[in-house]
């Protein structure tokens, strides 16, 4: 079964909304927990037990993790596989993006059956062409993972590469998503695809240019505490659209509460 199949059937049974594992050294610290791996990995498996059984993905921050060493890659693996043990499908957001055999090196790590950092699927940066990010696409593909690239993203920074336009007037972000609807079309003609587009839930797709279909699922990060409202969604995407909703500190903003928090936004979605 697909990534893309996988997705689709969690997303209708439990919602659209991923929650993201985010352990800020601010929210560690809100949560009493100290500024350490250990923290971190705390933080983590708190969220993942409150998560578990009530919504299809979670999305754990690579870097959170990484800025503790080895300690911290050695928290977040625990987090990862405690997660897939109950069920949820994990999306690392590691935003990794290289060439070649590096590129190739970077899919190993988390898209490899077995591997230590295993995921069910990574987020990508395709700003070396989206040429480059190949090898992870065909390891997806060939483990049955999925890899969200990065299109059209909320940071006001963002936009002025994303939406600029070559000479024909379609901007980056249109050739990059034109790009990815067109592996789905090819590799998974019949079902949901499972390499995705991150495109950010408080900016408009058509002001970069890209048109949203129904081969390619979609990552919105954006919704809770930067802005854009679960109650939205219906508005924000075309139907027939597979997105995931991420949220984040607006459910995991105080320890106490989190379930809680994630049923809330799960019905608000709905």
């Amino acid at each position: 079964m697909t990534f893309g199949t996988r997705l689709a059937a969690a997303v209708a049974d439990r919602g659209p909304v991923c929650v993201g594992i985010d352990p800020h050294a601010h929210l560690l610290d809100a949560w009493g927990l100290p500024d350490t791996a250990a923290g971190a990995e705390a933080f983590g498996l708190e969220v993942v037990e409150a998560a578990a059984g009530r919504v299809a993905v979670v999305k754990p921050q690579v870097a959170f993790y990484e800025r503790h060493g080895s300690a911290g890659l050695a928290a977040l693996e625990h987090v990862i596989r405690v997660a897939r043990a109950e069920g949820l499908l994990v999306l690392a957001d590691a935003k990794r993006g290289d060439l070649g055999s590096t590129m190739d090196a970077y899919a190993q790590a988390w898209l490899t059956p077995g591997a230590p950092l295993e995921v069910d699927a990574i987020t990508a940066s395709p700003y070396l062409g989206l040429g480059s990010l190949e090898p992870a696409l065909s390891l997806a593909e060939a483990n049955e993972k999925g890899v969200f690239v990065l299109c059209a993203t909320s940071n006001p920074e963002g936009a002025g590469l994303q939406s600029r336009a070559d000479a024909a007037g379609e901007s980056v972000a249109a050739s990059i998503a034109r790009g990815v609807d067109a592996w789905n079309v090819d590799h998974a003609p019949d079902g949901a695809g499972s390499i995705g587009l991150v495109v950010g839930a408080t900016v408009t797709a058509a002001d970069f240019g890209v048109t949203l279909t129904s081969a390619t699922p979609i990552l919105a990060p954006g919704f809770g505490h930067q802005g854009a409202r679960l109650a939205d969604l219906r508005t924000l995407y075309p139907a027939g659209t597979l997105v995931l909703a991420n949220v984040s500190r607006s459910v995991t903003g105080t320890r106490d509460g989190v379930a809680d928090a994630i049923d809330a936004a799960t019905e608000e979605a709905r």
